[in-house]
């Protein structure tokens, strides 16, 4: 029987990257995001392949979260792998200078749009005594770095939501698995600089980065380990880097 897994921030980067390597080992799909019109297009070319559905919706909002998960279908109701990839970066900047509005968006996306989401499927996994939750992390939270104080401090809190959650859950048969990636090229930078590409570019110069596909393929492997294997924590750096600020450019 085929395993359904609800993928956020599904409509590019690592969530796309996602969604296309579980179609690939045939786990349905319920693919989140707040651009309807990805959402629909990643529908066509992975409907192909296996069962999928769409919710269109903004983590950062509670009320948006519980209705729409609550509106699918009975078909879709049991949620065995939940990976919560929806995040966002914003700025670059002493804490001093530090924007609110960048602030509040990465605690909102990156800390509370994991919880209410999590908070919203885990009644369904608990019941069924078993589910998977992968949380996308990144270096920056296990290693702050200059200028990202507030989005270190969001992924460190994905770290320990990790860890309390596979505390709180493990009794339950619900696998917990945190991924910390290094520099991975998708839309982050873009984001992180205002849509600014030629800023988005030399992040990435210089060196071959990450991408979204070598987070998927690590994903893969942890839901896929067998009964007994939990695949806890794994952080995953391109060849050239050996820290969050330390890489190797040609």
């Amino acid at each position: 029987m085929s395993k359904t897994a609800l993928i956020t921030g599904a409509t590019s980067g690592i969530g796309l990257a996602t969604a296309q390597a579980f179609a690939e080992i045939n786990i349905n799909l319920i693919l989140c995001g707040r651009r309807q019109d990805r959402l629909e297009e990643i529908q066509k070319e992975l409907s192909k392949k296996v069962k999928v559905t769409t919710l269109n919706f903004d983590v950062r909002n509670n009320q948006e979260v519980v209705h729409a998960i609550s509106s699918l279908a009975e078909e879709w109701k049991t949620i065995d792998l939940l990976v919560n990839n929806a995040g966002n970066a914003h700025g670059l900047s002493p804490i001093q200078d530090g924007d609110l509005a960048d602030w509040d968006a990465m605690i909102d996306g990156n800390v509370k749009g994991l919880l209410y989401v999590s908070k919203a499927i885990l009644p369904g996994m608990i019941k069924q005594q078993s589910g998977h939750i992968v949380n996308i992390s990144s270096i920056a939270g296990k290693e702050t770095y200059a200028n990202g104080a507030v989005y270190c401090a969001s992924k460190k809190a994905v770290e320990a939501i990790s860890e309390g959650m596979r505390l709180d859950l493990t009794q339950h048969r619900i696998k917990i698995t945190n991924i910390a990636p290094g520099a991975v090229e998708t839309e982050f930078s873009l984001v992180r600089f205002q849509g600014d590409r030629e800023k988005a570019k030399k992040v990435y110069e210089g060196f071959q980065p990450l991408q979204a596909n070598d987070i998927a393929d690590a994903i893969v492997y942890a839901v896929t380990a067998p009964a007994h294997v939990t695949i806890a924590d794994l952080l995953i750096y391109p060849a050239a880097q050996a820290g969050p600020t330390t890489i190797y450019r040609k």
